[in-house]
């Protein structure tokens, strides 16, 4: 079997705690350690706060392909609207459609919570990454540079 059969039969799910060390080798690909623990807790906290989905695109032998995280930011100089804080798919599955389909649930989800826009952030060096939100119909509208605090 073909990896583009196995894709068309991807589950996009809400994410379970027991996703949680999978979810952390992902985040790993981009560059953002964390351990299986740190994951837990993180996702605690997310199904603890209404305005977060955290969505996994699952194989059909239960492999985690990607995940998707969103929120919704509430802002006093725009509409409301939804920001995808993370995407990632697994190396190996990659532009085989598993992106698309978290993009697709991650704006349905915020469409049904009123968000009329979706922004997403993507590091400057993410040249791939930047060609798929395009195919996907994101424009780019803004650069900037981001700052960071330790508190």
């Amino acid at each position: 079997m073909t990896k583009k059969a196995v894709i068309r039969k991807l589950i996009i799910r809400g994410a379970r705690i027991s996703d949680a060390p999978k979810v952390a080798e992902l985040s790993g690909q981009l560059g953002y350690t964390a351990t299986a623990r740190e994951i837990t807790n993180r996702i605690r906290r997310l199904k603890a706060a209404a305005r977060n989905a955290l969505f996994v695109a699952e194989l059909p032998d239960a492999t985690i392909a990607g995940w998707a995280h969103v929120s919704i930011t509430y802002l006093v100089e725009v509409e409301t609207r939804a920001e995808l804080n993370g995407l990632v798919v697994a190396e190996g599955q990659r532009s085989l459609g598993a992106g698309a389909q978290l993009l697709q649930t991650v704006e349905n989800w915020a469409r049904k919570r009123g968000c009329r826009s979706m922004s997403v952030r993507s590091n400057v060096i993410r040249e791939r990454a930047h060609r798929f939100y395009e195919r996907e119909g994101y424009e780019h509208f803004k650069t900037q540079k981001a700052f960071r605090k330790t508190l």
